[in-house]
This record gives structure tokens, sequence and C-alpha cells, in this order.
């Protein structure tokens, strides 16, 4: 397998994440969209690190954005169980208003 099929994976789950974002309308969906978008990005560091001559920089940066992808995940999830808390719904079209 070459450079082109891991780049071609990473673009179908970055377009694929894009997709989900832009038409889902609960916040489930929206995170999920995230993590796929994040998710092509770490296939191509990864495959750019490992057929060029950057060595580990490509996984470093991986690791770093699986790191920020579980926080991203843990700070949303408190988010959404708030809003469900809330408005009995996680569909993100009902949260119009914001309360203080």
């Amino acid at each position: 397998m070459g450079l082109e099929s891991y780049l071609l994976v990473g673009a179908v789950l970055f377009v694929s994440g894009v997709v989900c974002m832009a038409t889902k309308r609960n916040g489930i969906g929206l995170l999920m969209g995230v993590e796929l978008v994040l998710n092509g990005a770490n296939v191509n560091f990864v495959a750019f690190s490992r057929f060029t001559t950057l060595g580990l920089d490509g996984q470093i940066v991986s690791l770093f954005v699986i790191v920020l992808a579980a926080a991203e995940a843990a700070v949303a999830l408190s988010i959404a169980l708030n809003f469900y808390n809330n408005h009995l719904t996680i569909d993100v079209d009902r949260g119009d208003e914001l309360k203080g």
C-alpha cells in the first residue's frame, strides 16, 4: 500500500465527518462528525510521517490530536448532559435561548 491509499482513507473520513456535522441535528451526531474529522487528519499525519522524511513528528502530532479529542469529548458530553437536563432533548435547534 502506498501513500495515496492512506490519503484516500483520510480524505474519506474527513469528508464524511464534515457531511455528518452539516446534516445531523442532535449534539451526539455533531460530536461524531468532529471525531471523524480529527481521525481523518490523524490518518494523514501518520501516513506522511511514515512515507516522508518527517520521522516521528506526524505521530507525535497525532497523539496530541487524540488527547485533544478526548478532552473535547469529555467537555462536550458534560455540555450535552446539561443541555438534556434543561431542555429534555439533545436537538441543538431547541437551544435557541441562552440562560445565565
